[in-house]
């Protein structure tokens, strides 16, 4: 199981000090933090894409290839890759390079965004947002699996004989995650593919996210990918934690009143019983996480937002040694111990590319076996009698 830690890169202001981080401190903590992520034994840090403030990471493989230099495990992701106002061919050529770069430690989850005046910046109409996320991408799938495509379709251009480069890394895409916050046809598009859901998980109640991870399950199915409960499932979720839990609530009680996204709205005691938002000690954060898998079943990859809200970086850091040393460990145990031995672990590199040598293999195999062995003298070829040659 994969735990890690993903960041909208919002501008917050600080409201117990009153001071604004500016955009280059901001830029500057989150490569802190995903070297924090990857000292404190974390496996993904996952950066989100914004083109409006107040939020700075508006180009993701930039930050990623530049955190890609400064650690040598973690697996570099998105928190979303905006697959409606992105170009298909641009985003396949940055993320192959990105792959060649990072040695392959590197996946993406395809969103469309959760801010509208995005879409006519970059030339698109938000009223064709799951239109665009289709279309879109179904050529990208295309252009990390063909060397060459001819495509003609709504929202772009024609290729005509087109090459991206460069190629995937050892000709193995990128694993592909699917995030949605309400959409169920963006869950029927990443079962349709065999790729993997990520449920936001974050403001809406458990029943929510059920019924889109519930439909997702059942139709990867259905397309033959595998049994429901071996697709591949991401989920986010909040925690701000001290040792003491009446602690954490005094010191995160400002943040939340405050914050842009939900302050000034239901009570930290309501939303917390109400979202997987978790304010407290190590163990609450514990315990109430692991209800994650009775609410979903088993799963692969857990992210926690914790840099949020105007947090200082010190405090943020300070959250990730705790996860890194008190609450990771316990719920890496747990979960891995009451997974069945067939339902998979999250795809990496390393693990897809052994699973495309092994159907390499399988090919060759039966193709000698149905290949018949021709007598050079006479021209015929013994019976196979059904065995393999």
């Amino acid at each position: 199981m994969q735990f890690g830690v993903f960041t909208v890169g919002d501008v917050t202001t600080d409201p117990t000090t009153g001071r604004t981080p500016s955009e280059a401190e901001r830029i500057k903590a989150m490569v802190t933090i995903a070297q924090k992520v990857e000292e404190v034994g974390l496996d993904v840090f996952a950066t989100g894409e914004h083109h409006n403030p107040p939020f700075v990471p508006s180009s993701p493989t930039t930050m990623l290839g530049y955190i890609a230099a400064q650690t040598e495990r973690i697996v570099l992701s998105t928190a979303t890759t905006l697959i409606t106002t992105n170009d298909p061919v641009k985003i396949a050529e940055d993320y192959a390079m990105l792959q060649h770069l990072s040695d392959g430690r590197v996946d993406l989850m395809m969103g469309r965004g959760n801010t509208g005046p995005v879409y006519p910046w970059f030339g698109k109409d938000i009223r064709t947002g799951i239109d665009l996320a289709i279309e879109n991408y179904h050529l990208l799938h295309r252009l990390w699996r063909e060397d060459v495509v001819d495509w003609k379709g709504t929202f772009r251009t024609p290729l005509e004989s087109f090459t991206a480069t460069p190629r995937p890394l050892d000709d193995v895409p990128p694993f592909v995650w699917h995030g949605s916050i309400r959409s169920p046809e963006i869950a029927e598009q990443a079962a349709y593919y065999g790729d993997g859901f990520f449920a936001n998980h974050i403001f809406w109640p458990t029943y929510h996210f059920q019924r889109l991870i519930n439909l997702y399950r059942r139709r990867y199915e259905h397309y033959g990918h595998g049994r429901a409960d071996q697709a591949i499932v991401g989920l986010g979720g909040q925690a701000f934690i001290r040792p003491k839990s009446q602690d954490a609530v005094r010191e995160f009680r400002p943040y939340f009143d405050n914050a842009p996204v939900y302050g000034h709205g239901p009570s930290l005691e309501e939303f917390t019983e109400q979202t997987p938002l978790t304010v407290g000690s190590p163990q609450e954060v514990i315990e109430k996480t692991l209800t994650f898998r009775e609410h979903f079943g088993d799963y692969q990859r857990q992210l926690f937002l914790i840099d949020h809200a105007g947090l200082p970086l010190k405090t943020v850091l300070e959250q990730l040694d705790l996860l890194g040393s008190e609450v990771v460990p316990v719920l890496r145990r747990e979960l891995d111990a009451l997974r069945p031995a067939d339902v998979p672990d999250a795809p990496v590199h390393a693990s897809l590319l052994a699973a495309k040598r092994a159907a390499e293999t399988d090919t060759a195999l039966d193709t000698e076996a149905t290949t018949p062995v021709v007598d050079t003298v006479t021209g015929r070829a013994p019976e196979l009698e059904g065995s393999r040659r």
